[in-house]
């Protein structure tokens, strides 16, 4: 694929050198997060537990990837990218549930069921709502980010396009040639990372020579490497890298090194357990009920309880119906850059 400048030029300016890789550690306890920053990580976290047990009684099919253990990725995101486009992947219910706080439509859309975000036609992976887009594609949304970041760039809209990745998707070619695009022509484009350690199956250091780092630094990107997951701080740490892609129109690489409690996809996780155990240690659920304490365990438990409430009130519904017409739902309303 041969990639031409939107605005044709004699001597094309290369882009700006990219600062050296920022790495920034979060591992303090620092401020507790806010209430609702509270209750969104609740949810989420009990929103993909509880797929996995509905999963497990039959009462689910399908595939379903959690992203348990990284809940906090996009509650700390969200407030920052309120009114953007966001490109999610396959392990993005957490990324919907932080930006629109709607478990029931999702779980509808999971099972087929009425008041589906999308008629039940996307189910788990490929969800399309005001602004946000899922796909279980690899590598599908760099590119997808670059053209939308080249039509906010163009109409002045004060937008940037946000691309979730995860550390597996950096075998496509896909991924390249989205970052050559966005570095040549200085499009409004943010891909955040989750780097987990693990592809599937295959850990990082088996399927990936050299760094994420090293590769945004092949393209003049800016890069930061976050490695904690306290709320407050990488909101304080990301708002001004943020704000350089946004008005700036400087593409960046964030890094969230972090992990998956989960298995890759329902019962396939291939890890020894003990492995699995030694992450939970350091998750953000079991530090903040040791730093929260009772108040804590009453939120979680009456998150959890509304959580079930939700699936028994979904799964009572008929199944959902979609005709290719008729009004369109508010939440789906095309909301992208034409």
């Amino acid at each position: 694929m041969t990639a031409r400048p939107p605005e044709p030029s004699r001597t094309p300016a290369a882009p700006a050198a990219a600062p050296p890789p920022a790495a920034v550690s979060l591992a303090e306890p620092p401020a507790v997060p806010g209430r609702e920053d509270l209750e969104s990580l609740l949810t989420i976290r009990h929103f993909e537990n509880l797929l996995l047990r509905m999963f497990a009684e039959g009462r689910l099919n399908g595939t379903t990837h959690t992203c348990l253990g990284q809940e906090y990725v996009p509650v700390s995101l969200a407030p920052l990218l309120a009114g953007d486009h966001v490109l999610s992947n396959h392990r993005g219910h957490g990324h919907y549930l932080a930006l629109f706080r709607d478990p029931a439509g999702l779980l509808a859309e999971i099972m087929g069921r009425a008041g589906a975000v999308c008629s039940g036609v996307g189910g788990s992976q490929h969800i399309r709502r005001d602004g946000y887009l899922s796909t279980g594609v690899q590598g599908q949304s760099l590119p997808l980010a670059v053209g939308i970041g080249l039509r906010c760039k163009r109409t002045g809209d004060g937008r940037i396009a946000a691309a979730f990745v995860g550390d597996g998707t950096w075998g496509e070619g896909a991924v390249y040639e989205a970052l050559n695009m966005a570095a040549l022509w200085q499009v409004p484009v943010l891909v955040v990372v989750e780097h987990n350690g693990i592809a599937q199956s295959t850990p990082t250091h088996a399927q990936m020579a050299g760094s994420i780092a090293g590769r945004a630094a092949a393209f003049g990107i800016d890069f930061v490497e976050i490695t904690g997951h306290h709320i407050p701080g990488i909101r304080e740490r990301l708002t001004p890298v943020v704000r350089r892609v946004r008005e700036e129109h400087r593409p960046a690489v964030v890094q969230f090194t972090t992990h998956r409690l989960g298995p890759h996809s329902k019962g396939d996780d291939t890890r020894d357990p003990a492995e699995v155990e030694r992450l939970r240690a350091g998750d953000w659920h079991r530090e903040l009920t040791g730093r929260l304490g009772a108040p804590f365990r009453e939120l979680d438990a009456r998150i959890r309880a509304e959580l079930e409430q939700v699936a028994r009130e979904v799964e009572a519904r008929p199944p959902a119906t979609w005709t290719g017409s008729g009004p369109a739902d508010p939440r789906t309303e095309d909301r992208w850059p034409n």
